[in-house]
């Protein structure tokens, strides 16, 4: 009986990355899109991603945001562009318009934005498909044209520093590592942002800026990285505490450990100098063949 194969491309498990999304999700009501590039309304309402349908299979969108003037925003994130992934938006598209019944309100309004990452850029893609009988249009932002280096530095500046960051701010942080243009500066950033993420005293803000990051992140964040980033942000601030002054405490043993075997070590030695006293060794004779010890220790070891 063969095997079936498991497909390892994504990083976080759809039960974890849902409970992932859903703590981001709770804290996206408000924020504006503004970073992106593209002139939204703020988001009133994070709509389910996944579009059942009659056929066998579930498509999965990446975000599906109702906004304030009640125009649906669906946004899907690229690290390339190819021209038939347009046939992928326009199933979001019919199964949306199905699933919020949008073909009995003519009046409503869904965009389709696509995000491409650092890897694309502006001349690589084209926005529109035109077929005759349908011209579908889709509102492109290109994260290559965003400075890293810049976001970065401001960012880890302001939150070394204890200040606070602003909506657009805190929305460049989850979208850093995706600026970046190779899949290995990516995944250093990831690092370094969960690194900073760490040092926000607030939890609540702390938790919404790293779960962003994984759910932004997950078509390129390492299985194992992945891990420990959501294990933080699922442990509670009492668990977190526990776990700090627990490896506190470990360091702590290791230290003291340490300190017992050196002083076992110098009383050692201290015996060994004896002997060579007995012997009428000259101090610096026994320092030649300890070196471990300093003149004056000998020296205070005589008298």
């Amino acid at each position: 009986m063969r095997k079936r194969k498991t497909r390892g491309r994504r990083s976080i498990t759809y039960q974890n990355k849902d409970v992932v999304s859903k703590i981001f999700g709770e804290n996206l009501m408000n924020k504006l899109l503004a970073v992106y590039g593209v002139n939204l309304p703020k988001i009133k309402a994070v709509m389910p991603t996944n579009l059942p349908a009659i056929e066998a299979n579930e498509l999965r969108i990446d975000n599906l945001f109702r906004l304030e003037d009640d125009s649906l925003a669906l946004i899907d994130y690229e690290s390339r562009y190819k021209a038939e992934n347009k046939i992928k938006y326009l199933n979001y598209v019919v199964r949306t318009v199905k699933k919020e019944h949008l073909y009995r309100n003519t009046d409503q309004v869904l965009r389709v934005i696509i995000i491409y990452t650092g890897d694309v850029t502006r001349e690589e893609t084209k926005a529109e498909l035109d077929v005759g009988c349908l011209q579908f249009n889709v509102e492109e932002i290109f994260l290559s044209e965003l400075d890293a280096i810049a976001i970065e530095q401001n960012l880890t500046k302001k939150i070394n520093a204890g200040e606070e960051l602003s909506d657009e701010e805190q929305m460049e942080f989850i979208i850093l590592p995706l600026v970046y243009r190779t899949k290995e500066e990516k995944q250093t950033c990831i690092w370094r942002c969960f690194e900073l993420g760490k040092k926000i005293p607030c939890q609540e803000l702390q938790v919404f800026l790293l779960s962003g990051l994984l759910v932004f992140t997950d078509k390129v964040i390492k299985r194992e990285e992945s891990e420990k980033i959501r294990r933080w942000i699922m442990m509670t601030k009492v668990g977190r505490l526990f776990e700090e002054e627990k490896i506190a405490y470990g360091e702590k043993l290791v230290a003291e450990a340490l300190e017992q075997q050196k002083r076992k070590e110098k009383q050692s030695l201290m015996e060994i100098a004896k002997k060579m006293m007995k012997r009428g060794m000259s101090t610096a004779e026994i320092q030649g063949c300890i070196t471990n010890l300093t003149y004056e220790e000998i020296e205070r070891l005589k008298a």
